[in-house]
């Protein structure tokens, strides 16, 4: 049983900075009527690290998504990109989040990867969301955050994976397409299939309208991935995640 013991600001001061947020420290929390009720709401946020190249539709998706309160137990704690053109650092800009550019132009992968590590580590980010992120992650990389790093695919994952999937399944003539939030292992496009979203191939579709209502459903899917991770009931048997 835990203690009912008043925790000081001190003391509370103390284990934010140092990211000490665990099991014992909350109860103590609820135990104590003298803790306020926005200190335990604040230990209870997670932090996401959002890694993007490009525009970062997908980031916007989610940072519209938290300050909407459909992720109710996150914030963006710090955006990174590897290229300096990309619109996402201009987006994070403007909503007033942390952004970090750290190029992987000349670089070998292993020095890239141990900055942007780094860059993830000093901002205590709990969950990693590849938005648009055109870099292979290494396998250290990946074993810094095991369980902890989420990747959305334009395809119905195992079917075209890689580069240019709406493309592809357009060309292959597939009846439906959709997308795929998983999480990220040592393979490409390879991890634990965490929500899909399927929609019909239209006859009337181009290559063009597909890739935009594939990006409509991805919109969706990576914020209901999220909420399910953050939750954290559910367990990975095989290949399978099972909810609880």
């Amino acid at each position: 049983m835990v203690a009912n013991r008043e925790i000081s600001a001190t003391e509370a001061q103390r284990d934010s900075e140092c990211g000490m947020w665990n099991s014992e420290l909350l109860a103590r929390a609820s135990l104590c009527a003298s803790v306020p009720l926005w200190w335990t709401r604040i230990a209870l946020m997670k932090n996401l690290g959002i890694l993007l190249s490009g525009r970062g539709s997908n980031f916007e998706a989610i940072a519209r998504n938290i300050a909407a309160g459909k992720i109710p137990h996150a914030r963006i704690a710090i955006v990174i990109s590897n290229r300096a053109d990309a619109g996402g650092l201009e987006t994070a800009r403007k909503l007033g989040l942390k952004s970090r550019l750290i190029p992987s132009k000349g670089k070998e992968r292993k020095e890239h990867d141990h900055e942007v590590v780094a860059a993830l580590q000093e901002h205590k980010v709990d969950l990693v969301c590849l938005a648009g992120y055109m870099r292979l992650l290494s396998p250290w990389f990946v074993r810094q955050f095991p369980g902890k790093i989420l990747n959305i695919h334009p395809s119905l994952l195992p079917a075209f994976p890689g580069l240019e999937a709406q493309q592809q399944a357009f060309a292959y003539g597939v009846k439906v397409s959709g997308c795929t939030v998983h999480f990220v292992d040592e393979e490409l496009d390879h991890g634990p299939i965490i929500v899909q979203r399927a929609i019909p191939v239209l006859d009337t579709d181009t290559e063009h309208t597909l890739a935009g209502r594939i990006l409509e459903q991805e919109h969706i899917a990576y914020t209901d991935a999220i909420n399910v991770v953050l939750e954290g009931k559910y367990e990975i048997v095989g290949r399978r995640l099972v909810r609880q």
